[in-house]
């Protein structure tokens, strides 16, 4: 018998949008207390200066804006848990861009300032059910912005790491919903009931064919924080220095999650 087709989980809209706008707001405020040695740090994300980061972020964010801009597509061609592994499409095209744009914008304040005015405009005028063309595909402006809280915790964690001493927050809304999509791209990736990979607070999935567990404590479990999940689901670090580092506690034969990790490149 096929294993059961999961179901796509379903996020609030209304909170989505809040934590999107709410985290952008928290880097913001960080980027404005940088001076000029700190924007011109390293990046874990190839040649990319923390100014260069910073810049992508505002692109990432006024992605919504712009897409709205465009006639509306005729359907949705993306569905969440197809999201991250289109992600990998274009990634020269916006590191260019990134560096072009901070050039160009060497006012990261007023650059944020006017992102993240657009944005509320844009999204004052359009439901959450309105599709949206975007570089990765056609997909409804809901589901779009839980794309958003990824790219806003992922790239504010590599702010933090990049910075010493930057401690910029991660809302707690906008972390759930990239934890729980990261998650739940796993589990569609690889379905199956033998795994359960828990993620506290936020996630509990299952994933891996094999014998599938109806009560008790199941014979292979995967645990770990949500910011190493992040990292793991993205490639920021490796499943075999977050085990040997005690980040992810693994048991059982089925409990290696290294080959299908990362889920985005």
């Amino acid at each position: 018998m096929p294993p059961a087709k999961k179901r796509t989980r379903s996020y609030d809209y209304a909170k989505i949008r809040a934590a999107v706008l709410a985290q952008f707001g928290n880097v913001r405020r960080a980027v404005q207390g940088l001076d000029e040695a700190q924007l011109a740090l390293p990046t874990r994300l190839g040649d990319w200066t923390v100014r260069e980061l910073a810049v992508h972020l505002t692109m990432g964010v006024d992605t919504v804006r712009r897409g709205l801009e465009r006639e509306e597509p005729a359907r949705a061609e993306l569905t969440l848990l197809d999201w991250p592994s289109a992600t990998a499409r274009g990634s020269e095209v916006i590191a260019e861009g990134a560096r072009d744009l901070a050039a160009a914008r060497p006012d990261l304040d007023a650059l944020y300032a006017e992102t993240e005015e657009r944005l509320v405009k844009a999204l004052d005028q359009a439901p959450g059910d309105r599709l949206i063309a975007v570089r990765t595909g056609a997909m409804t402006l809901a589901d779009f912005l839980v794309t958003r809280t990824v790219e806003l915790v992922v790239h504010t964690d590599d702010l933090n790491a990049a910075v010493p001493g930057l401690d910029v927050p991660q809302e707690r809304q906008a972390l759930a919903a990239c934890t729980r999509l990261l998650a739940d791209a796993l589990a569609a990736r690889v379905p199956g009931g033998a795994t359960e990979v828990r993620i506290p607070p936020f996630a509990v999935v299952q994933c891996i064919e094999g014998p599938r567990h109806t009560r008790g404590t199941p014979p292979n479990v995967v645990e770990t924080d949500p910011l190493t999940w992040i990292r793991l689901a993205t490639g920021r670090t490796t499943w075999a220095d977050a085990v040997s580092e005690a980040r992810v506690s693994a048991s059982g034969e089925r409990a290696d999650l290294s080959p299908y990790l990362p889920l985005m490149g």
